[in-house]
């Protein structure tokens, strides 16, 4: 199995450095409602973690909550309250919307508000070993105290330090030099530390997270590319400074940009598709589709038409995996040689688009010997194993399965009419279900109907 790694910059053979496979994956800031943009990036790490555990792998999986942040802070004042009530609502909201979309739960989900005790541990030694220092109330990192600063963005400090600017109120040896601990400012929530109230710095709450619950070393660092500078490339320094241990990450693995026209899908810019509106519309196997049809690593462009593909595909896997076969002898289907392929894709990076290519190949096939009214018990039972590594459930979404006995009921009556010779009226009943999203398939093992 070979990952591309960030920090190399070139795919790597994947061995873990113990028994546990240890990932972490930055989580969301829930000031507002999550987007198509978030869904993807989980997707793809819990498609990482899913393709580790079908490998064998024991994985300790945490993913955090940035629940104290100048966005919550300013939209909790906007709305008139406390910004833990404000980030709980969002969280709830999350938490559902996560497990809708079959993505595994983490087995830690820290909040930075609850790792205060941490963090402020973690910067008293970073102090301690010159790394920081306090600066009216405020603690900063000393970026040039880090001899490799920049490896993994390939950013010089020289030039990042020219194009910093220090804002008002803050007392910075050095431009380049990010906040551990900001002091408290008023109408703002804080915590007691050496320093003074305050609240911790974005940065730093990441690295004492990853160093609470899974140690000195991760295997798997995860999140989308914009985190790659500054938020990860920071994390690398506070976090090796403090340890004294290389390297932080042994992989680090990063998404690409859910892009909406020419812009990335964000908050800050407005564009968003807010995930329950794309769970309501697609369904969460068209959601998966649609993003696992493009590299994890390359930027994945949004339109309605891509979405609409994604859940019809959604539904031909579903019906090839879930409808019954016939009473004949086994299907000639090469299941071995389509695990195969599916397990060579997603071993050379996660090559998820090839990896749906075996599972369509194997759809198709498992069809075919259904009309000829072949046993294939054996074929949707891999297509079924394979499909669930993806984290496709192929079960029919809730609304469609609330209207499935009225539709079974009206494909009923129009093979009625077509039995009694009044086939204008059968021909209606089908053009009707054509403009509800209902395509009906005549086929010698009788009537068939799929969505879209």
């Amino acid at each position: 199995m070979k990952l591309y790694n960030t920090m190399s910059r070139r795919l790597e053979e994947f061995t873990p450095a113990g028994d546990e496979v240890k990932i972490y994956v930055c989580g969301v800031t829930p000031y507002d409602r999550a987007h198509l943009g978030h869904a993807m990036s989980y997707i793809i790490f819990d498609i990482v973690r899913r393709y580790l555990e079908f490998h064998g792998f024991k994985v300790k999986h945490v993913q955090n909550y940035t629940d104290i942040d100048d966005r919550i802070i300013s939209r909790a004042n906007s709305l008139g309250q406390p910004f833990d009530q404000l980030a709980a609502r969002y969280m709830e909201e999350f938490d559902e919307e996560i497990r809708e979309l079959n993505i595994t739960p983490a087995h830690v989900f820290p909040r930075a508000t609850q790792e205060i005790p941490t963090i402020i541990e973690m910067i008293e030694g970073l102090v301690a070993k010159g790394n920081a220092y306090r600066a009216n109330g405020d603690v900063y990192f000393r970026v040039r105290s880090k001899d490799d600063y920049g490896k993994l963005s390939g950013r010089d400090v020289d030039s990042m330090r020219a194009g910093a600017r220090v804002e008002p109120g803050e007392s910075k040896e050095d431009p380049a030099d990010f906040a551990l601990w900001k002091g408290a400012k008023e109408g703002e929530p804080w915590w007691e530390s050496p320093w003074g109230p305050g609240r911790p710095g974005w940065h730093i709450e990441c690295s004492a997270m990853s160093y609470r619950y899974l140690g000195e070393t991760l295997d798997i660092h995860g999140g989308g590319q914009d985190l790659i500078f500054p938020h990860h490339e920071n994390e690398i320094a506070q976090s090796e400074s403090y340890t004294g241990t290389q390297p932080f990450v042994r992989y680090w693995l990063h998404n690409g940009w859910l892009t909406f026209g020419e812009e990335k899908m964000s908050k800050s810019l407005g564009n968003i598709i807010a995930i329950r509106e794309g769970l309501d519309k697609y369904g969460a196997d068209g959601l998966r589709l649609f993003v696992l049809t493009s590299h994890y690593r390359s930027p994945l462009s949004y339109s309605e038409e891509a979405l609409e593909s994604g859940k019809r595909a959604a539904e031909r896997l579903r019906l090839a995996a879930t409808l019954p076969g016939g009473n004949g002898p086994p299907a000639d289907v090469s299941v071995e040689s389509y695990r195969q392929r599916f397990v060579e894709a997603m071993d050379d990076d996660l090559n998820t688009p090839a990896a749906l290519a075996a599972l369509f190949d194997l759809a198709r096939d498992v069809n075919r010997a259904r009309d000829e009214g072949r046993g294939i018990g054996e074929a949707q039972g891999t297509l079924r194993e394979l499909a669930g590594v993806l984290g496709l459930t192929l079960q029919e979404p809730e609304a469609a399965m609330g209207a499935a006995p009225f539709i079974d009921l009206v494909v009923q009556l129009r093979n009625d009419l077509r039995e009694a010779k009044q086939f204008e009226q059968a021909d209606r009943v089908r053009a009707g279900l054509a403009e509800l999203g209902i395509t009906l398939e005549d086929g010698p093992k009788g009537t068939r109907w799929r969505r879209g």
